[in-house]
């Protein structure tokens, strides 16, 4: 299957469904009617595909052809239209075997490198990405932030706020400033919390934040540790800095979705709406890509997400050095231009890559 990995698929009748898509004629009928179906958002009929498929067959032929592929599940036939539009299943099988897909045109791959640059902090470069997955595309662009124990951590400045409270200020290796609030169990002085900063600072600035946990629990083991009495009573504060930070993503281009034909039906809006609200949902779906290499597409129900009926999910993991951070993606309705929307999602997780490995750098 290429590097278009599918999501779950479910429901088709494989056996008739795979004999067909075998079927030359049949293929390309299916190729043709879905891409029609794309470009106009009509049901398409056996006189218009006699007329666009390149096929010397009469259109009685093209009829049976069509019911063959309606009994497979791969086409529906609206009861307002001799025409016909193709499934979810239908979409699957166009994904997975019969679409073409060409790289990313040279000129917007230079667009989204200039408009990704390295050096422009994490929040930004996210916060353009998922503008730019949605301008270029005219649908929702989402990216998943990466976690925070993933970048190696500079420096850590604490700040007494009141008897039991204490801010700390993390500094990561991609210059973000993370600030968090700590609950403690007893007072700490200013010069106790300047220590333990001290501490923090000169042993493991460079490090994960994953790392520096091991690494500070052996320290702590050991009888060598200068520091061991201070860190044995500061362990409360070290543990909830040092705790994994939640997950989050950013959105974009919501709107773009009122003027779609599919989702003309504001109930139906108004829960996608909702679903892009929660994050949660949509954030463990991403998280179902974050393994897989390359591009995985979900469409309608494969998505698992009832708001997301109708809808697709185009979506890869971005990264560098080989450590995936995240997950970026394009969520429309299915009937869309999947030969554009893949090779943007795939080129601007390439180029996200590249922009954080020039911050590392």
């Amino acid at each position: 299957m290429s590097n278009r990995q599918a999501g779950r698929n479910t429901g088709r009748q494989p056996g008739k469904a795979e004999a067909l898509a075998e079927d030359p004629r049949a293929r390309q009928l299916l190729r043709t009617l879905i891409g029609r179906y794309i470009r106009d958002g009509e049901p398409v009929g056996s006189q218009t595909l006699a007329r666009h498929a390149g096929l010397d067959i009469s259109a009685a032929t093209i009829r049976n052809i069509l019911g063959d592929l309606e009994d497979a599940g791969l086409l529906s036939a609206p009861h307002t239209s001799a025409g016909r539009i193709p499934t979810a299943q239908g979409y699957r099988l166009f994904v997975d075997s019969l679409l073409q897909v060409k790289p990313l045109p040279q000129g917007e791959l230079a667009r989204l490198r200039g408009e990704l640059p390295p050096g422009s902090g994490t929040q930004a470069l996210l916060g353009s990405t998922s503008e730019l997955l949605s301008a270029m595309t005219h649908f929702v662009g989402v990216v998943s932030l990466p976690r925070r124990e993933q970048f190696a951590f500079r420096r850590i400045d604490f700040v007494p706020l009141d008897a039991q409270r204490v801010m700390a200020i993390l500094v990561f290796a991609d210059n973000e400033v993370q600030n968090r609030i700590i609950q403690t169990r007893r007072p700490y002085e200013a010069g106790e919390l300047e220590r333990l900063a001290n501490y923090l600072n000169s042993r493991f600035a460079g490090r994960s934040m994953a790392d520096i946990r091991l690494l500070l629990l052996e320290e702590l083991r050991s009888d060598r540790s200068e520091m061991e009495g201070l860190l044995a009573r500061s362990m409360e504060l070290a543990e909830q800095v040092l705790a994994p930070g939640h997950d989050d993503m950013v959105l974009a281009g919501q709107t773009r979705l009122m003027g779609v034909q599919e989702l003309s039906d504001l109930d139906r809006l108004r829960e996608l709406f909702e679903a892009f609200a929660r994050k949660r949902e949509i954030l463990q779906l991403l998280e179902r890509t974050i393994q897989a290499p390359g591009v995985r597409i979900f469409i309608g129900e494969e998505t698992g997400l009832a708001p997301l009926e109708g809808m697709s999910l185009v979506s890869a993991p971005y990264g560098m050095g080989g450590q995936v951070l995240g997950v970026l993606g394009v969520i429309g309705p299915s009937r869309m231009a999947y030969d554009r929307v893949i090779p943007v999602v795939q080129a601007a997780a390439d180029v996200l890559g590249e922009a954080f490995a020039g911050d590392a750098g």
